[in-house]
């Protein structure tokens, strides 16, 4: 089990207790919310809130967001995706055109990289930018991983092509470069390693801390035979892929933020992120940036040791903090191997884990290190970290400093902190229907709780519409 996170009395002793070698355990404490914070980020005046958005956009939303706010809606929607009826072209087809028109268009930024690139241009209109998200996800051979790398590519050389700062990051998933079943292999190695630190893996390159002594080890109950000299020359493909992906972003200084995984695969993720990081991470620009998940109960540790050894080789190291979005896959692998959960016993702690992660790095940026983005919808988190920021001395606008949301949740929120002057994205996938659908699903399966803080926008939407028929706005 992992070890509980004892309090101490401020993140900057944690910085000095780290240095003299003091367990993380020992030195942190949940950052509290500060009054000021309640004034930084106003979320009462709907007027302004959605100034820049159109009532047949608002009207939409409240539709949207009601619909994937309802538990019976979301499990009946579920079952139809897994069930045999898609296996009939004509079902198929009307489904998917029921979905275009519903989730599709309100969770994505379209089809293609045109349709992706109007999204861009109409949320930087309003203030906003786009992380550009070409939505392919697991591949099983090096012939789709090829496929997957043009696309990301041309995602990067499209990018260059939209206003200037419209688009903040692109995104990757290692898995769409990489073999999954190659990754699983990777990660067991990894974890065998750490285990027992004499295991030689000759193919390893320099990278940072993946594991902390809290880390979940349960995937890998037994030494793994090596990589077979296929599986290397997969791995040294799969590397190949993600430098090539690397470069590109260098040379057009657009940076690459990887997604996480499940704590199965993540191994394997952090190893190809750290280690691509410590390449090309340089001259205090922090290019290819990685995930933490703060539902984990090794979140913190990891983040603080990887940033610390980052440091140390003067690698400049971005992070993007999440919550994290597998819960229900994790409890159950874990309880299927008689294990207890990854996951924090509960929200509260989820919560602490995320401001204390939040704090930390809000910390490092003040001091001139590393970058980070926050990609929450809790409004609590949300305000908090703006807070911190202004009292830290952050200034607006700071590079090193970026708010995220999902595209078509939590818009209150991502005005609300773009009027307070900070930078913030919206996630924006785009691909085909089909392929985009394991997202749509994974919006809906794993993050009930997620969508049910869309009460909020919806609240305030529908208060804004109100007001615009009361003054017969109907030309917004």
């Amino acid at each position: 089990m992992a070890r509980r996170l004892l309090p101490a009395t401020t993140l900057r002793l944690f910085n000095r207790r780290f240095n003299s070698t003091v367990s993380t355990a020992t030195v942190l404490q949940t950052l509290k919310p500060e009054p000021a914070a309640l004034t930084i980020v106003d979320l009462d005046d709907h007027r302004k809130l959605f100034s820049s958005v159109s009532t047949s956009k608002l009207l939409r939303s409240s539709i949207n967001l009601g619909l994937t706010s309802n538990e019976t809606f979301v499990d009946f929607g579920m079952w139809v995706m897994n069930s045999r009826l898609m296996e009939t072209s004509l079902v198929r087809d009307v489904i998917l055109k029921t979905v275009k028109h519903t989730m599709f268009e309100h969770f994505c930024a379209g089809e293609t990289t045109e349709e992706a690139g109007e999204c861009v241009r109409k949320i930087h209109d309003a203030g906003l930018r786009g992380m550009l998200v070409y939505a392919v996800e697991h591949t099983s051979d090096n012939t789709g991983c090829d496929r997957n790398l043009e696309g990301f590519l041309r995602c990067v050389e499209f990018s260059k092509s939209l206003p200037p700062s419209s688009v903040s990051f692109v995104i990757a998933k290692i898995t769409a470069i990489c073999p999954i079943s190659l990754l699983r292999r990777v990660s067991d190695l990894l974890r065998w390693q750490y285990k027992d630190p004499s295991f030689n893996l000759p193919w390893k390159l320099h990278t940072l801390p993946i594991f902390s002594t809290s880390s979940p080890l349960y995937h890998t109950l037994q030494k793994p035979p090596p990589l077979t000299p296929e599986e290397e020359l997969d791995l040294e493909l799969a590397h190949e892929r993600l430098q090539k992906l690397c470069q590109k972003c260098v040379q057009e200084n657009m940076p690459l933020l990887i997604d996480a995984e499940d704590t199965s695969l993540q191994p394997a993720i952090d190893y190809f992120t750290y280690s691509s990081a410590i390449k090309h991470n340089r001259d205090g620009n922090p290019i290819v940036y990685g995930t933490v998940q703060a539902y984990l109960k090794d979140a913190k540790e990891r983040l603080f040791m990887a940033s610390k050894a980052a440091e140390k080789l003067g690698v400049p190291m971005g992070f993007k903090l999440v919550r994290g979005a597998y819960m229900s896959s994790e409890t159950e692998s874990a309880s299927s191997l008689g294990y207890d959960s990854p996951i924090h016993n509960s929200i509260d702690e989820t919560h602490a884990c995320y401001n204390d992660c939040a704090g930390f790095m809000l910390e490092r940026i003040a001091n001139g290190n590393d970058a980070v983005v926050f990609a929450t919808h809790n409004i609590d988190s949300g305000k908090l970290a703006a807070c911190r920021a202004r009292n830290l001395g952050i200034q607006k606008g700071n590079r090193r400093l970026e708010f995220a949301q999902l595209y078509g949740m939590s818009d209150a929120l991502s005005f609300g902190l773009r009027i307070a002057g900070f930078q913030v994205s919206k996630y924006l996938p785009y691909g085909p229907v089909d392929m985009v659908m394991p997202y749509l699903l994974r919006r809906a399966e794993e993050n009930r709780g997620l969508l049910s803080t869309s009460n909020i926008d919806r609240v305030l939407i529908w208060k804004e519409l109100k007001r615009r028929i009361k003054s017969l706005e109907f030309g917004r």
